[in-house]
Parts: structure tokens; C-alpha cells; sequence
């Protein structure tokens, strides 16, 4: 595997030397980097424009100048990286104008990729099981209308709707019965769409499903949940309990009395960690009180599963590790809802919560806290995550359900399921394997170009990230800038691609990297 990664980096350095030759041509004869400063009337303006002259080689021509940038761009090879100065950014170097950028681009992609991951597989291996249905053809119809929207219209209409009209709903969070009465159908809808069945199951599962959407409205109505959230050990349970369902339909199923036992009884587990927990998050603060936390859940899930999981303990520890996982994580969450009033007393708009502009509120990062700081960091994150996730959900839906149903239509799926599996079986363990193949090249590949900024999104949402500091490296002719980034989009797509062929030959036995 070794000498493939090598084999490849070797075969794109050329590839990589060539673009960022050509790009550093064309961005230095694009405009004069000191064409402001040299309008100015300050009496020091010559002075300035000699040092800055000679700080960024502008005498010498720039075919030449490349190779110096090269030099210092090489040591970065030996942990002696120098890619010059950014003028654009107060003559600080780029290397650490960079640090900055990549930090608040990947903690805004991140979510994002995540969620547009598993939210746009699973509804296309969905469609992909209910084809030709009105579920189908629903899901697909709003995947091509969102999939074919600009992301600067999606961003605006987010920021409208989504904040601004949102917040005002926030003072007083009252759900009116039309609008009950249309959730309740709506989810009801998809919910039946997704189960299937006859019409007896159809019948059963749309009524239940409008029964318990109006029961959880009407709660959040009568609680003002939505204004003062919180989860609480109750909340904790019912929602551990959400994971292991999910959990044990992808992995074990229901029919091993022993292991829904187990796997859920992770819920039972997370309530007896709650109160201990809050002394841990007292006395381990920061971040290694959340991995510590977490890695305690996912412990006592892995452990439970080997002594009590009999001849099935392998798969049992698997999946109540993944349930103690996520219970972790909502205990994490738990946590950090308890300083909600106290962050919501910080914050300019103090009847509200979702923010338009920026990546973090003054007030709150001036407070150091963390749980302050995670609520903070996800009140900004929100519009700009739900504006990529529109639309790279839209297109992980259509190739997840391309991809399932090539393969559902294969003889191996037939042999297993004339071998009397059941289709849970058939499909979790033979089908979405291999049907994730094709998925398997595509993430990396989209995440590579993700890190290379959202730059409509980034813009529209104030987001000092990797995308804004290209555009200001572009607009100000910052050569040394644009080149910073080019650098390390060029290498994310290198790793991207390595990457891709070590996931699908991990996922396809028939495929060895030699």
C-alpha cells in the first residue's frame, strides 16, 4: 500500500507543479498588489511602497519569483514551511493566515459533510427500497428542485426564513393547530412512505405517526421547549433509545432477544451515567471531559456486549459500542443545554437564537467556557450547514438510490434471498456494501473540494474561511496568498483521491492496492 500512495504522489507532483505554475503567472499579471497604497497621500507612502516592493520581489519577473516561492514553498517537506508574507492580512505570514482559515472552514464543513452523508444515503437506499412509489417519486422530485438551486439563493431565503422570521416565532414558540395539523400529515405521509407494506401497516403506521406528532407538539407547546430546551435524564433515555433502534435495524434486527436487551439497555445505562456525569464534567473540564465521557459510554457498551453477548458477542459488543457511542454524545449534549439561559442572557438578540453573520458572539467567547462555547459555535453553524446540506443531500440521495437499485437487481441478492434470509438481512449485509462502492469515491473527492471553501456560502454568512481568504487574496492581487491556497487544495485533492482508492478497495474484496 506504501509503495501505491508514493506511486501516486509521485505521478500528481508534476500535475501539482504545473497548475501552481501557471496560476502564479496568471495571478501576478492580473493587477498591481500595491495599487492602493500607491493613490494614498500619506508623506511615507514611497517608503512604503520601496519596502513592500522589495518584501515581495515585485522587481524581479515572474516566471522568476515562482521558483523563490517554490524554495520556500519545499521546506514545508522538512517542517520548515515558508510561503511568504499576506499583505492582504497585515503582512502576517500565510502560513498562519492559513492556520486560521482551515480551522473555520473545516469546523463549518464538517457538519455539514457529515449530515449530507447520512441523511442522503439513507433516504436514497430508502426510495431505492419503496421505488415507483409516491414516496419515490416525492423524494425525487425535490432532490432535482434542490440539487438545481443556486446556493447564494438557498443561503438568502435561510437567512430570511430561517433566522430573522424564526427568532421572531422563538419569543413566543406556540405551534398553531393548521400548522400541527400539516406537520403531523406531512410526517405522517413520509413516515408510511418509508415503512411500506400493505394497507392494513399503511393505515396503522400513518395514524401512529400523526398520533405521536401531535402528542410531541403538544408538549413542546405546552413546555415552551423550543425556548428553554433541555433533555434531562428523561431525555436522555428516550433518545438513546431512538439510537438503538436505528442501531439494531442496520446491524443485529430485532429478532436476537439478547441483543435488543443489551443494545438497549445502553438507555438504562446513560440514565445511571447522568448524575455521575455531571461531577465528571465538573472536575474533568473541557474537551477531556467530553472524550472521557464518551469513551466511559462507549466502554461499558463494548464490555456488556462481550460477557452477556454469548455466541453473538462479537456483533453485540459492535453494536452496543455504537449505542454507547451516541449515548456519549447526548450526554455531552445534555450538558451543554444546562447553561442555556445563561447564554441566551449573553447574546445581542436575546429572543432568539440562530445568528446570520460570523462564527462566533464576543460577549460568549470572552466568557471561556466551553459548553458557552459550543452553544455559541452552533448558533452560527446552523444556517451555513443547512445551506451546503440542501444541496449536497439532494445528490448523495440520487446516487445512493441509483446505486442500490444496480444492485438489488444482481444474482448474488436473489441467491440470498432464495437461501429464505430475510430482506433486512439481505439488504444491510449483501446489498449496501456493495452499493456504497460508487459512494465510497465520491465523499472524499467532495469533501477535498469543501475544504477548499464554501466561498458563495462563506460570503454570504460573513464566514472568514478558506473560500473568503482566496477572495481576498484574488481581489488585493496577494500572490503569495492565493498561492497559500492553492498549495493546500492541490494536496486535499491528492489525499482526496488516495483516499477514494483505499475505501473502495476496503469495501471490495475483488480490489487489492498493489
Amino acid at each position: 500500500m506504501l509503495g501505491f500512495v508514493f506511486r501516486r504522489a509521485a505521478a500528481t507532483l508534476m500535475v501539482l507543479l504545473v497548475a501552481s505554475f501557471i496560476v502564479y503567472q496568471l495571478t501576478a499579471i492580473s493587477g498591481d498588489p500595491l495599487l492602493e497604497l500607491r493613490g494614498s497621500r500619506d508623506p511615507d507612502v514611497q517608503y512604503k511602497i520601496q519596502y513592500l516592493s522589495d518584501l515581495l520581489m515585485l522587481d524581479v519577473p515572474p516566471a522568476v519569483r515562482y521558483f523563490y516561492w517554490l524554495g520556500g514553498a519545499a521546506g514545508c517537506l522538512i517542517g520548515q514551511c515558508d510561503l511568504g508574507i499576506a499583505v492582504s492580512r497585515g503582512e502576517i505570514p500565510v502560513t498562519e493566515a492559513l492556520a486560521g482559515a482551515i480551522a473555520s472552514t473545516v469546523q463549518l464543513i464538517a457538519l455539514a459533510t457529515i449530515l449530507s452523508i447520512i441523511i442522503g444515503i439513507a433516504i436514497g437506499m430508502t426510495t431505492a427500497l419503496r421505488q415507483y412509489s409516491g414516496y419515490d417519486y416525492t423524494v425525487t422530485f425535490f432532490a432535482f428542485i434542490f440539487y438545481s438551486l443556486p446556493i447564494f439563493w438557498v443561503a438568502v431565503l435561510l437567512k430570511e426564513f430561517g433566522a430573522i422570521q424564526f427568532n421572531r416565532f422563538l419569543e413566543e414558540p406556540v405551534i398553531p393547530l393548521g400548522a400541527m395539523t400539516l406537520i403531523a400529515l406531512l410526517i405522517a405521509g413520509a413516515v408510511t412512505g418509508i415503512i411500506g407494506g400493505g394497507l392494513k401497516t399503511r393505515i396503522q403506521s400513518f395514524l401512529g405517526s400523526i398520533l405521536l406528532s401531535v402528542v410531541v407538539m403538544i408538549f413542546l407547546n405546552a413546555t415552551q421547549w423550543l425556548k428553554y430546551p433541555s433533555l434531562g435524564v428523561v431525555g436522555v433515555v428516550l433518545v438513546t433509545l431512538l439510537f438503538a433502534g436505528v442501531v439494531l435495524v442496520l446491524t443485529l434486527g430485532f429478532g436476537q432477544r439478547r441483543g435488543v436487551l443489551i443494545v438497549g439497555g445502553m438507555a438504562l445505562v446513560a440514565a445511571a451515567m447522568w448524575m455521575p456525569g455531571q461531577y465528571l464534567f465538573y472536575y474533568v473540564q473541557g474537551l477531556p471531559g467530553i472524550f472521557l465521557m464518551i469513551a466511559i459510554m462507549t466502554g461499558i457498551g463494548v464490555g456488556v456486549g462481550l460477557i452477556f453477548g454469548g455466541d453473538g458477542r462479537k456483533e453485540i459488543s459492535r453494536a452496543a459500542g455504537i449505542t454507547g457511542f451516541l449515548s456519549g454524545l447526548v450526554l455531552v449534549v445534555d450538558e451543554a443545554l444546562q447553561y442555556w439561559s445563561t447564554y441566551i442572557d449573553l447574546i445581542p438578540l436575546q429572543s432568539g437564537y440562530i445568528s446570520t453573520i460570523g462564527a462566533v458572539t464576543p460577549t460568549v467567547k470572552r466568557q471561556d467556557n466551553l459548553w458557552l462555547n459550543l452553544l455559541d459555535s452552533y448558533a452560527h453553524l446552523i444556517l451555513p450547514t443547512a445551506a451546503l446540506l440542501i444541496i449536497s443531500v439532494a445528490g448523495y440521495t440520487r446516487y445512493a438510490r441509483a446505486s442500490l437499485l444496480e444492485v438489488m437487481n444482481q444474482d448474488y441478492v436473489r441467491t440470498a434471498r432464495a437461501k429464505g434470509l430475510s430482506e433486512r438481512v439481505v439488504v444491510v449485509r449483501h446489498a449496501m456494501r456493495n452499493a456504497l462502492l460508487p459512494i465510497a469515491t465520491i465523499v472524499p473527492v467532495d469533501i477535498t473540494a469543501l475544504i477548499g471553501g464554501a466561498v458563495i456560502t462563506e460570503q454570504v454568512f460573513a464566514w472568514n474561511g478558506m473560500g473568503a481568504l482566496f477572495i481576498r487574496g484574488l481581489g488585493a492581487v496577494d500572490v503569495n496568498l492565493v498561492m497559500g491556497y492553492v498549495m493546500i487544495v492541490g494536496l486535499m485533492a491528492v489525499i482526496g483521491n488516495v483516499i477514494a482508492d483505499l475505501l473502495y478497495s476496503a469495501l471490495d474484496p475483488r480490489i487489492r492496492i498493489s
